[in-house]
Formats: C-alpha cells, sequence, structure tokens
C-alpha cells in the first residue's frame, strides 16, 4: 500500500490521444492517494476534459512555459505548493526541465528525470505500450504492486465518468428512432501526412456503410471541414461535425456510435475509449504496438496508407460490427 500523500502533481502535457490513454494511470493514481489533494498540469486543449474527470481537485494549464518569466511563475508555484508527490506521465525532456527547474529539492519524482527520487528505471519501457508502461511506471513509484505489464494486459481508460456531466443529444436529429451511425475521423496532424488515409477513399468508405444502413457522421477540428465536404461529395447526408466537438462530445458520440474508422489522431482515441467499435488505420511511420487504443479496436497497417483498400476497411469495419451485435 502506499503511504497517505496529501499534495500530489500530475504531468500530462500532449498530445490527445496519449492524454486519453494516461487517463487509465491517472485513475489508478486516485486510488492510490484518495484522500489527497491531486493538481493535473497540462495545457489549455485538455482543462475542460480534465477538470470533468474526478481524478483531480485542480487543474493548472500553463504546462509549456515559452519564456524565462512564464518559467519563473510555474517554478515559483510549483515550490509554493509544497508537493508530496509527482507523477511524470509526459516522461519528455520538457519535464525533465521542470524537475530540473526545482532543484536543490524537489519533491519525490515518479518519471525518467535524472536524479528524481522514484525513477522508472526498467531499461525496456520504450519498447512498452503506453498502458504497459504507465502502469510499470507507478509498480516502480511503489502504488501498483502488481501491475498489469505484460503486453496487451493493462486496462485502458475509463470514461464512464463523462456521462455526469455531458448532454447524450443524438447527432441525428428526427421523430423517428435514428438510424445507427459512422464516426468518420479523417484528419490528423497538419504535420504528419503520412499518418492519413487519402480522403476520396474515406468518401467511398462512407458510401459503402452508409448503404449498409448507416448514417455517416465526420468528426474533426475546423481545419478539416474541406475534408468532411469532400467526403459529402459520396454521401450528401453525411453530417458534418468539424469545428463543433469538443471532447467530451466526441466521447459521447463514440460510446453511441455503430463504428468508428479513422486514422491513428486524439478523437479516435476517444471514441474508442468510450466504447465504440473501432478501426484505427496506421501508416508504417507509427507503432500500434506502442500507441494504439485499446477496446473494440481493429488496427489496420501499411507502410503507406494510400496502399491500404478500401475494401479491405470496409470489410474489417463490417466484421467489426457484426461481432459485437453477435455479442449483444
Amino acid at each position: 500500500m502506499a503511504r497517505h500523500v496529501e499534495k500530489i502533481l500530475v504531468i500530462k502535457l500532449s498530445a490527445l490521444g496519449d492524454f486519453v490513454l494516461a487517463l487509465a494511470a491517472m485513475k489508478k493514481i486516485r486510488e492510490a492517494h484518495r484522500k489527497a489533494h491531486i493538481t493535473l498540469l497540462t495545457t489549455p486543449p485538455f482543462e475542460a476534459l480534465a477538470k470533468s474527470c474526478p481524478y483531480f481537485n485542480a487543474v493548472e494549464t500553463d504546462g509549456r512555459p515559452e519564456n524565462f518569466a512564464q518559467w519563473m511563475v510555474l517554478r515559483k508555484r510549483i515550490k509554493a505548493a509544497n508537493f508530496d508527490r509527482v507523477y511524470d506521465l509526459q516522461t519528455s525532456a520538457h519535464s525533465n526541465r521542470i524537475f530540473q527547474a526545482l532543484r536543490p529539492n524537489p519533491p519525490a519524482w515518479s518519471g525518467i528525470a535524472f536524479g528524481c527520487a522514484l525513477p522508472h528505471k526498467n531499461p525496456l519501457r520504450d519498447s512498452m505500450h503506453t498502458l504497459e508502461r504507465q502502469a510499470d511506471q507507478l509498480m516502480y513509484a511503489g502504488i501498483w504492486p502488481d501491475a498489469p505489464t505484460a503486453p496487451g494486459a493493462a486496462p485502458g481508460p475509463d470514461l464512464s465518468w463523462i456521462w455526469k456531466n455531458m448532454p447524450s443529444d443524438r447527432p441525428v436529429p428526427g421523430g423517428v428512432k435514428p438510424r445507427p451511425y459512422a464516426m468518420l475521423v479523417p484528419g490528423g496532424s497538419a504535420h504528419r501526412p503520412e499518418k492519413r488515409w487519402p480522403v476520396e477513399k474515406y468518401g467511398e468508405l462512407a458510401r459503402i456503410l452508409y448503404a449498409k444502413g448507416l448514417d455517416i457522421v465526420i468528426i474533426g477540428g475546423p481545419q478539416e471541414t474541406p475534408l468532411a465536404h469532400m467526403i459529402q461529395r459520396d454521401v450528401p447526408r453525411a453530417r458534418d461535425l468539424t469545428g463543433r466537438t469538443d471532447f467530451g462530445r466526441i466521447a459521447i458520440l463514440g460510446a453511441k456510435a455503430a463504428l468508428a474508422v479513422g486514422n491513428d489522431t486524439g478523437p479516435l482515441h476517444l471514441a474508442a475509449a468510450a466504447g465504440a467499435p473501432t478501426v484505427v488505420l496506421f501508416s508504417g511511420a507509427s507503432d500500434p504496438a506502442l500507441s494504439a487504443p485499446r477496446g473494440r479496436v481493429a488496427v489496420l497497417q501499411a507502410a503507406r496508407l494510400s496502399d491500404l483498400p478500401v475494401a479491405t476497411v470496409a470489410q474489417t469495419a463490417i466484421s467489426l460490427r457484426s461481432e459485437g451485435a453477435g455479442a449483444a
């Protein structure tokens, strides 16, 4: 059992997919320190999602200071808080700089920062999936002695709490019972185009799924609205929600979706964590063994995503949905 620790700082700065996966470790930290005051240090995009979840008493969003004055403000505030322990779930060069800024008397720190009191010393950590790696980190920190660290063993994030704070309207209005819908997530990081399946293939997929009785809902940021419009050329009745959904709404939509299909990007992680039967598309630029979402998830990978046939994705999606229907 962990000692009772009064004040805890958890650090998780980005990106959305990584943040969603880290919710599993955040839950375990809260369970290990039930009476502690736990603060999350993050960045502005994750503020609302973090404040709605039950793991934190406070959320601070200045985790990426950009100049010396901002660094000094962050350092002063962390030192003044007198945290008993820090769980660094970012484990990056940036979070290492935060640790070094707190010398000569930093809090007890779980992570990989040089000189920290609770180091994650497993030499294989970089070859572990995020879920097992963070479970292993918490084992080294002493709060999860039986942590499941075998490949595929760690539990995924639990988003059941999101229902308490989010309305649950459906994306398809009307007095009659709406058709089931498939979420498509055709976007991703603008600087990683190799991680995107071509939008014209999403259009073909949308047409196949629509013919199978599924409405189409397209998710993404406002910069991905042109992708939605291209998909609507194939399925004019597809609903474009790009730029109109916060993270909580995406999770709600995912929980109710018959299917989710998309690139390896944050919104798809949210949908999968919420329970959507999910097909995630990986190029050779990423390793699904390290970062794929968990749950009812099928992973398809091609060295070049443009070589991944629409028929393969459609068949995988239809089979995944059929399996779920059979289980129900």
